[in-house]
């Protein structure tokens, strides 16, 4: 550790992305300090998930969200093994549910064979009741590389990762604000019960949510180079009875989100969502109301869905970076070229494939802090 600095490096945010950020630069030799002002890691975006290990199918070509995609769910299955973690390589349908979107799905398979997605295959809706009977399939792509894991498991792992490194995960320590140090590195701000002021030579915000008012805690941080933030909730119901599929079941995605899906997860049982609906701050309620909406939905692909067998679960709430009817963005990791803030990197807008992409995205950030200098 540079002796000048308390930490190498300071982390804002102890979910999956800001933990695999604290890793990368842990393993590469750094003290790496994680803060997080809740009680326990893990507890936002992360907590209030669909815990699915995506394939990479439908990201833009060239973009961030694709080619992290791909490279964090390669390493995503082995690190999961290495540290005892529960996943599930299910497997996933994307179903076309009439004629008219069919030709949907071959502009998805399209899209993953350009981001290099394995095992893709086309399936007649024959051959997709094979594999599930009970579903309405007119066609559908199977994307054998899609799964299902314990994400507070792996966020245990990322921790575990970084302490045994010589780092340290922070909890009820919120961070209250940054400045640059004239000789470069920064002077960080952390609350809670015993606010301190520590210093490191790099600094990473990764607060999902908050990302926004975290860089505007950050002196010098340009005003007019946070992009606007917008939160996007999302509900979960899930099913009373014996789960139909084995596999993930998903729509064609929907305008700024992948449109509401089937997982069987880790326990057997059958969850359906998310939703999205955009909201002015984060809420966590579920409307038991919505059964009915999201029943007509499900019975697209699952015709035989009991009536009354979906029961309120959860909800969570997406970082995005566009509003109604607008392009959804890609990942933004806001460097020094960006801000003029050398050694700080601000994430913005990390929604799905986020923790898919987790691993890669510690890495690209470790990369361009370390080459930045």
């Amino acid at each position: 550790m540079t002796p000048d600095f308390d930490f190498d490096a300071v982390v804002v945010g102890a979910g999956a992305v800001g933990l695999a950020c604290g890793r990368a630069l842990s393993a590469r030799g750094l003290v790496v300090a994680v803060l997080e002002e809740q009680g326990h890691i893990g507890q936002g975006v992360s907590s209030r998930n669909s815990e699915v290990i995506h394939g990479g199918l439908y990201y833009a070509t060239g973009s961030l969200k694709a080619r992290l995609c791909v490279q964090g769910r390669r390493a995503l299955y082995p690190f999961l093994e290495r540290h005892n973690v529960g996943f599930k390589k299910c497997g996933k349908l994307v179903v076309a549910t009439n004629d008219a979107e069919v030709a949907r799905l071959d502009t998805i398979l399209a899209q993953a064979l350009e981001n290099d997605v394995e095992g893709m295959e086309h399936l007649t809706g024959e051959q997709a009741r094979a594999l599930e009977p009970g579903l309405n399939a007119h066609a559908a792509l199977l994307s054998p590389e899609s799964g299902v894991f314990d994400s507070h498991g792996y966020m245990l792992a990322l921790q575990g990762e970084i302490e045994a490194a010589g780092g340290a995960v922070v909890i009820a320590t919120p961070f209250e604000g940054a400045a640059a140090l004239p000789g470069g590195g920064f002077s960080v701000r952390a609350g809670g019960a015993e606010p301190t002021t520590l210093t490191c030579r790099l600094l990473v915000t990764a607060p999902g949510l908050s990302a926004q008012a975290a860089a505007e805690r950050i002196e010098g941080y340009p005003a007019d180079r946070i992009p606007k933030g917008h939160f996007g909730k999302g509900i979960y119901f899930r099913l009373t009875g014996k789960a139909p599929f084995q596999r993930l079941i998903y729509p064609p995605p929907i305008p700024g989100a992948l449109g509401t899906h089937y997982r069987n997860d880790l326990g057997g049982q059958a969850v359906f969502g998310p939703d999205l609906e955009f909201v002015p701050a984060p809420d966590y309620s579920v409307d038991p109301a919505k059964a009915e909406v999201f029943a007509a939905y499900i019975r697209k692909f699952w015709p035989d869905l009991p009536d009354g067998a979906l029961s309120p679960d959860y909800a969570g709430v997406r970082p995005k970076l566009h509003g109604p009817g607008e392009p959804q963005p890609d990942f933004q990791l806001r460097g020094a070229d960006d801000h003029g803030l050398p050694g700080l990197m601000a994430l913005f807008g990390i929604e799905s494939p986020g923790l898919t992409s987790s691993l890669a995205i510690g890495e690209e950030v470790a990369r361009r802090l370390l080459d930045q200098g």
